[in-house]
């Protein structure tokens, strides 16, 4: 088998593949054989077709089968022959076979970059140290009676963490109304943040039956391309002020959310167990982002560009990332293929493979949320593509650890507090 390569530019590559007429024309010769013992045709008696007939009758429909199968196993066999890693499928051009003629086909694809030499690891990871403290606890449990309070109405002006009830209509340049511009009765806590950043704040001393217009910029990141970057204006009509009334720290409380032994120090466990699960799970992200991101700033690598397609369009469809414009949309691609080959690489230097018990720890974890928890873990088992998800986030969990211990790269502790680490994760979700 003769095999040439063609640089095309870049990752691209042109492979030609020239097979020996033997290898095709003995393999259409046997099945035919095998055929007039099985193949069934008029005027001839079963097991008595002979070669000739069986040839003109179904000769260039086997010798398709053929080809299309010795392509198939002769592709593999020249990518291997010239040490060729494709990113993606090869496209194949056929090529024609002729009885005694070597049959000759075209791969076109792009590869995986070659890394010249050894990864560059100086840089300094920032590693944080966290403990759940007795007040980070007090704070979980405070939130979870805001999210049990009642709401009682006063004839008051509105203060921050109070309620108000509000219609409200937005434009923009001249008077334009927008998608979503209208609501009515709508129940907002200010300072919750769930407006548009500038909203609540302009509401804070205003009072029931009062009608005032809010001023608001719209950030130039914000989902929404309609609105964003620009400044709209919100008539608001105040319906009612109310304030929070938090229910009492006691058994019927702790009941609420499941616990029915200890009572308020029961409770007090399994929030704590709970923040203690949460931690390890920002602590992985965090490291993650940390590592990669001083990895990939530090090894300046090509992605391919048929991969990097094929991202885009899957991030298109992510939750989330719908609202995102062609240029964001192409820069997380972008970052996503290329620690991608960095990963794979420092996989396979270091022979680092995906450990099933950590697999089946990560899955049991997902799992514990659920009701029933053994069911979710015989479905990730029984689901191929979401198998494959958590066993690539574990390699990617496990190329940061060794990058961590085996690099050389310098590892530095920073005290954070729980509340700060979940800060920052939710301002990197929201920064994509």
């Amino acid at each position: 088998m003769d095999v040439s390569v063609e640089n095309t530019g870049g990752l691209g590559r042109r492979m030609t593949v020239q097979v020996p007429a033997e290898r095709v024309d003995q393999e259409v010769q046997s099945r035919l054989q095998s055929m007039t013992r099985t193949v069934r045709l008029d005027g001839f008696r079963p097991g008595k077709v002979p070669l000739k007939v069986v040839e003109q009758k179904y000769g260039e429909q086997v010798r398709l089968e053929v080809v299309n199968q010795v392509v198939h196993s002769t592709i593999q066999e020249a990518l291997t022959q010239e040490n060729l890693r494709p990113a993606g499928e090869p496209h194949v051009e056929p090529g024609q076979s002729r009885p005694g003629e070597p049959l000759e086909y075209v791969a076109t694809f792009e590869i995986f970059p070659e890394l010249a030499g050894s990864l560059n690891f100086a840089f300094t990871i920032n590693k944080p140290a966290v403990d759940i403290s007795d007040t980070d606890v007090d704070a979980m449990i405070d939130n979870l009676r805001k999210q049990r309070a009642t709401w009682n109405v006063v004839e008051r002006a509105a203060q921050l963490n109070d309620q108000v009830s509000i219609d409200f209509e937005g434009t923009v340049e001249d008077g334009k109304p927008f998608t979503g511009n209208k609501g009515e009765k709508m129940p907002i806590v200010l300072g919750s943040s769930s407006m548009v950043p500038g909203f609540e704040e302009q509401l804070v001393g205003v009072s029931a039956g009062e009608e005032k217009t809010v001023e608001v910029r719209f950030p130039e990141n914000y989902p929404s391309t309609e609105i964003a970057g620009k400044t709209a204006q919100f008539k608001v009509k105040v319906h009612s002020v109310s304030e929070m009334a938090l229910p009492d720290l006691d058994d019927a409380f702790a009941r609420a959310f499941g616990v029915d032994e200890k009572g308020i120090a029961g409770l007090r466990e399994e929030v704590t167990a709970n923040m203690r699960r949460e931690l390890k799970g920002l602590l992985v992200a965090r490291m993650k982002d940390e590592v990669f991101g001083k990895l990939l700033e530090n090894n300046p690598v090509e992605a391919p560009r048929n991969l990097i397609d094929s991202e885009i369009e899957q991030l298109k469809t992510r939750e989330g990332m719908q609202g995102f414009d062609a240029q964001s949309l192409e820069a997380n691609a972008q970052k996503r293929i290329k620690l991608g080959v960095l990963v794979s690489e420092i996989a396979r230097q270091n022979q680092i493979q995906v450990d099933p018990d950590r697999v089946r720890d990560t899955i049991e974890t997902i799992a514990g949320s659920y009701e029933k928890p053994e069911e979710v873990v015989q479905w990730y088992y029984g689901n191929q593509e979401m198998l494959a998800g958590v066993q690539s986030a574990v390699m990617e969990e496990q190329v940061v650890d060794w990058i961590m211990a085996h690099s050389g790269a310098e590892v530095k502790e920073e005290d954070m507090s729980f509340q700060a680490l979940v800060d920052a994760a939710k301002q990197a979700k929201e920064q994509g």
